[in-house]
């Protein structure tokens, strides 16, 4: 360990300005993991010199216009070092901004520091997007940053293709990700490196805390390959830093990424957890816990610090930040402003998509092209109506674009007129995500989070495989759309490890995701009419592999009722209140409609309601609601091919489940359907037994 400094009491000592910039981070996360008795220290004290030389010296960001679109972005995707970036944002000035306008206030003062990891605060324990300005993403959960930093790279690079034109270079931001050794292990993160360096997304650049500390103790416990190798093996440039401390070092990395411009880059950067600390840096200890009284006075003395003072912030280096990030970024930023007026008058048209894309509007006549589907017994399946939908949808939607991991020829999410996103062709809306579901769905966050509006396919079984993105989307509010297909028993002779039994029950639990399950090509119609207005939520769209009929809309219900989430598609001749009501959703609704006509043909008084979306049913009034399942209408029988948790509450207590107890087999569909009771001699038991013991 170095020699201490000297310091004068009250006042920190500093062999430069930059050196008294970098404790000043570090002693208030010091400081304000100790208030909190909870949180981080080691790392933001170890990456302090990093993250400093980057913000003060590199980034291309306006602290006083933290949304501007040209902005550099930076990712914390060790979140667990949250402290680093609070610290950052409060000592650059970043201003707080909501709704998209200026408060006129930091986004991080001195009092929410000090308010770290309490309720309301804008310092949580992990950062969270939204709430605190300056937090391009939320991360915590290991290896999604580096997953939504690739997204936001393709983005840049779509965003460069489509908007920029000879003279106006409005999009050419990088991407910088601060990532730990969790990061690295994780599964998602190497799939998200993959995808990175397949594309040769050179505007990219990771920077790996290689401290050798997990919360077990050393890394080589569980972790002993050659990260530098794996990465070049993945298409990336790879440098090295021996010194977390070497300031002149990371300049020339950093460097070093920029003049790279065929892969992404790796920066390796060798670091001490906790520096300073006597007794726990380069331990485990350092970690997950605050120092202890004792060890944060023993450390601010080492720093030159004076050991009794709190959140000490020597007004110079705000002021020196000011002049470093401060004034580059205002300088580029109000350049890029007046380009972007004169951009605006020479192309008027994408500077209006432009404009759009920040509100999250939608062009005016989007929906304009939309099928309507004719009544057809054969039917189609919904995969593939909704294919058709997509394609008229994206015709009119430039911005919307996407792909599948490894699955369009059968999740029918090709878009035919479209050309391919590749390492040539930056402006393809075709993306081909490769047998990375869990990757896949963190770039699609990325992606949104740049106000593009992407959707990402996959088999419904597989929904398992991207589910922490996908609670990240809902967590953040993102309008990512996610395309489900094969989502049943009806996948068939695959058998049961393609087929989702419990998944629909999974998705629904998920606060914040719209589900919708859509049961013929006119229900797919109207989902995809309400999809597409949502901004604030990520939507899971669940379609079959299977053909299922298109309904006769003269005879039954127009669909438009998919929009409040379920609707009476059929019921009783005479319009009074029902004896008996039929739930479906998805495959299922086709099926309640010829049990239906049994049941009326026999004199029994039977409604069909038709449920694709019960998160859109629950968000109408209690009058709506009541017209669709009377209070007084207590026997029900709801029909799903998926398991029965969840549906009590439309069906009460007494009400009967048509649905999976069990999971799947391998079988042609029909033989699937019939084994398990999906028939109509089944769901007309049901609805009779229920009749005759409400009778008794």
């Amino acid at each position: 360990m170095p020699t201490k400094p000297k310091t004068a009491p009250g006042k920190p000592a500093a062999k430069s300005i930059d050196e008294l910039a970098i404790n000043t981070i570090r002693t208030l996360a010091m400081d304000a993991v100790q208030k909190a008795d909870s949180g981080h220290p080691g790392t933001p004290m170890a990456l302090a010199p990093v993250a400093y030389a980057l913000w003060n010296d590199v980034l291309r960001y306006d602290p006083e216009h933290p949304l501007w679109p040209a902005r550099d972005r930076f990712v914390l995707s060790c979140g667990h070092a949250s402290m680093l970036l609070y610290a950052l944002l409060h000592l650059a000035g970043v201003k707080q901004y909501e709704n998209g306008k200026p408060t006129g206030e930091l986004a991080v003062t001195l009092g929410e520091i000090e308010r770290f990891r309490q309720i309301h605060s804008r310092t949580p324990g992990h950062p969270e997007h939204g709430d605190t300005s300056g937090v391009e993403t939320t991360t915590g959960p290991l290896g999604q940053g580096c997953g939504n930093s690739v997204g936001m790279a393709i983005a840049q690079r779509w965003l460069a293709a489509h908007f920029n034109r000879p003279g106006f270079e409005l999009f050419d931001y990088n991407v910088y990700t601060l990532c730990s050794d969790g990061d690295i292990m994780e599964g998602v993160t190497n799939e998200s490196a993959s995808l990175a360096g397949h594309l040769k997304l050179s505007n990219l650049c990771w920077i790996y805390d290689n401290n050798h500390i997990t919360i077990e103790g050393r890394t080589p416990l569980a972790f002993s390959e050659d990260v530098g190798h794996r990465f070049e093996g993945l298409g990336w440039h790879v440098t090295q830093v021996a010194d977390a401390n070497d300031l002149a070092a990371l300049a020339k990395a950093y460097e070093s990424f920029q003049q790279t411009t065929d892969r992404p880059t790796l920066i390796i950067v060798r670091s001490i957890i906790g520096w300073g600390a006597p007794h726990k840096q380069d331990t485990h200890d350092a970690h997950g816990a605050p120092l202890g009284e004792d060890e944060v006075r023993a450390t601010k003395e080492f720093y030159g610090w004076p050991p009794d003072e709190h959140f000490l912030v020597p007004p110079e280096v705000p002021d020196h930040f000011a002049d470093g990030i401060g004034k580059r970024g205002q300088k580029l930023h109000d350049a890029w402003s007046k380009q972007f007026d004169k951009y605006a008058a020479k192309h008027p048209e994408l500077a209006e998509q432009w404009k759009r894309m920040q509100r999250r509007e939608l062009p005016d006549g989007w929906d304009k092209a939309l099928p309507t589907f004719p009544a057809d017994a054969k039917g189609v399946a919904s995969r593939s109506s909704s294919g058709k939908v997509l394609n008229a949808v994206a015709a009119n939607v430039p911005w919307l674009l996407g792909g599948a991991g490894d699955l369009a020829p059968s999740t029918k999410t090709l878009l035919s007129d479209e050309n391919a996103f590749e390492a040539n062709n930056y402006s393809g809306r075709n993306f081909h995500f490769g047998i990375r579901e869990h990757g896949m769905a963190a770039t699609l966050n990325g992606m949104a989070l740049s106000n593009l509006r992407p959707y990402g396919a996959t088999f419904f079984i597989f929904s398992d495989y991207l589910r922490p993105s996908m609670r990240l989307s809902a967590l953040m509010g993102l309008p990512v759309i996610y395309i489900f297909t094969h989502d049943s028993i009806g996948v068939g002779e695959d058998g049961p490890t393609h087929e989702p039994v419990e998944q629909l029950a999974a998705v629904r639990a998920i606060p914040n995701v719209l589900l919708i399950r859509p049961g013929d090509a006119n229900e797919v119609t109207e989902a995809w009419r309400t999809i597409m207005p949502q901004t604030s939520r990520p939507v899971a769209l669940v379609l079959t592999r299977q053909n299922l009929p298109t309904l006769d809309r003269t005879k039954y219900a127009p669909a438009t009722g998919v929009a409040r989430g379920a609707y009476v598609l059929a019921d009783a001749p005479d319009g009074g209140q029902p004896d008996v009501i039929l739930i479906g959703t998805g495959s299922e609704v086709s099926l309640c409609v010829d049990a239906y006509e049994q049941l009326i043909g026999e004199g029994v008084r039977a409604r069909v309601v038709s449920m694709p979306s019960w998160h859109l049913f629950d968000e109408q009034d209690e009058a709506y609601r009541a017209s669709v399942l009377p209070p007084g209408v207590t026997a029900r029988v709801a029909v799903e091919a998926g398991v029965e948790q969840g549906w009590e509450k439309y069906i009460g207590s007494g009400g009967r489940f048509v649905g999976m107890r069990s999971f799947g087999a391998s079988a042609p569909a029909n033989e699937l359907f019939e084994h398990f009771g999906f028939t109509v001699a089944n769901v007309v038991r049901q609805a009779k037994e229920m009749l005759a013991a409400a009778k008794n």
